[in-house]
């Protein structure tokens, strides 16, 4: 199951030849996990809330996409956004977040999401794309209700919203470095910096974490161990969307039964991809799974770490 709360709608105009090109999408980051999950060949139920005119637009095109929707009506419009990428590089023309949810649309798409949750494997937890449109203390529920009752919850989120899940515990979550810093969880980007801040992530909620770095090898906390994330370097068409598509594909290895370390394993599989091409969140099957086994996760540091445990964790994060 995939909580996408505020989808949007984009529209992108472009230009690979004489003649300028159209496209019409879904969007958001729920939108782009769900639609790589399918891309891995599992299916999805996608819960979400959808309002005003550019709702009745999304939402036969989030059908067309393969998910199983369930949508609550809401009565505010939905976001989107408009970019133009003729010149080769994304120029916003205008962008559109949406109203925040009301206290009823909360409270209708929370029972609904939930009750999907509840029969699934595995949910992912995408964030508002503005953090104002939900309130953090939703996900809070939302990820204690799933996880007492059994569900992997896996998320991609900052800020009070990350706070949040992290005080009722999360399977796996993803965070860039750049979050991390954004958040005063590290000072810089360093990897010993970064190491600690995954140690405290782990002790505070998340039992298993990957940081993404950009244009250097992610790093993954898998079994109390820190490893980088290796793998061959692609050319990008489109930087954006690596994150999301690499949250998917952990979420997807997960929901088949597959362990962590294939998840991360295949997750950034992904999201290389992804960035290999224009369309968010989108990928093929079988070149990803190609990539897999082209994948590495190394020990980080000069010496490989030897397995610690939750409480070694967490004295090793007290003495920092």
């Amino acid at each position: 199951m995939v909580f996408a709360p505020t989808p949007r709608l984009t529209v992108t105009v472009d230009q690979p030849s004489d003649t300028p090109e159209l496209h019409l999408h879904p969007g958001g980051q729920g939108v782009w996990q769900a639609r790589m999950v399918l891309s891995l060949g599992v299916d999805v139920v996608l819960c979400t809330a959808l309002g005003g005119e550019i709702g009745q637009v999304l939402e036969p095109l989030l059908v067309s996409e393969g998910v199983d929707l369930k949508v609550v009506v809401r009565d505010s419009g939905s976001g989107g956004y408009v970019h133009d990428r003729r010149d080769g590089s994304r120029q916003e023309i205008v962008d559109v977040p949406g109203q925040p949810l009301s206290r009823h649309e909360l409270d209708e798409l929370y029972n609904l999401a939930l009750g999907e949750g509840l029969r699934a494997p595995v949910s992912v937890l995408s964030g508002p794309n503005e953090p104002s449109l939900v309130p953090a203390e939703l996900y809070r529920r939302f990820a204690a209700d799933l996880g007492a009752n059994g569900g992997r919850v896996v998320v991609d989120l900052c800020g009070e919203h990350l706070n949040a899940v992290l005080d009722s515990g999360v399977f796996f979550l993803k965070v860039s470095h750049e979050e991390l810093i954004a958040d005063g969880r590290a000072t810089g980007g360093g990897e010993d910096e970064l190491a600690r801040a995954m140690y405290e992530l782990h002790d505070t909620g998340a039992e298993n974490v990957v940081v993404s770095r950009a244009d250097k090898p992610a790093l993954a906390l898998v079994d109390g161990e820190v490893f980088e994330v290796h793998m061959p370097r692609l050319e990008a068409a489109d930087p954006r969307g690596a994150g999301d598509s690499m949250t998917a594909g952990v979420a997807a290895v997960m929901a088949r039964g597959g362990d962590v370390r294939t998840a991360v394993r295949t997750g950034a599989a992904a999201g290389a991809l992804n960035v290999s091409r224009h369309g968010l969140g989108t990928g093929r099957l079988d070149s990803i799974t190609g990539l897999v086994d082209r994948v590495s996760l190394v020990p980080a540091g000069s010496r490989p770490q030897e397995r610690t445990t939750p409480d070694e964790l967490a004295e090793r994060v007290a003495e920092r």
